[in-house]
């Protein structure tokens, strides 16, 4: 079965330095097969017997935890999971300017409500679409990122990972 796991907060601003190739060694030592990172923000491809996403996110994080001494959080989807995802298009009735930019929050726990279309108050951001285990939000070209995970991890909390659309995408053509 094919997986995509989504560590939270490596490499981001000097946190939690991680090399690529440490990084596909401590996968390797879980008896996973076909690894692949994708860009140096914690993406990594990899087969593994068919198990539960959670189940994978705890064995992962265990592992990472003993081999990098410290906490990584890890959250796991299925490779068709991202397909059906990038397949719905949430953005596709959005008005795409130059600077607007996408992303993608994968949540570790299902959201207690799923909401409608919300935008920022100063209508920098807009959250598009929270599903059971995503929230994609669309950035206005005066909007800044900060602002946008401030949002979303007060609305579903802290265990969350964000992406740019262009790295979901990335990750499916490899």
């Amino acid at each position: 079965m094919k997986y995509v796991a989504f560590l939270r907060g490596i490499n981001v601003g000097g946190r939690k330095p991680l090399k690529m190739g440490a990084l596909r060694k401590a996968f390797e030592s879980l008896n996973f097969q076909n690894i692949a990172t994708v860009l140096a923000s914690g993406n990594v491809l990899f087969e593994a017997p068919r198990a539960s996403p959670p189940a994978l996110a705890k064995k992962i994080e265990r592992r990472l935890s003993v081999i990098f001494k410290h906490d990584i959080g890890v959250i796991v989807r299925t490779i068709a999971e991202i397909q059906s995802l990038l397949d719905a298009n949430p953005f596709k009735r959005i008005k795409v300017t130059p600077r607007t930019r996408f992303y993608v929050t994968f949540l570790s726990d299902k959201p207690k409500s799923v909401s409608k279309t919300r935008r920022s108050p100063n209508k920098n951001f807009e959250i598009v679409r929270v599903s059971g285990g995503d929230v994609c939000t669309a950035l206005s070209a005066d909007g800044q990122t900060t602002d946008l995970m401030a949002a979303i991890e007060k609305e579903f909390g802290r265990n969350v990972t964000t992406r740019n659309w262009n790295t979901i995408a990335r990750i499916l053509s490899r």
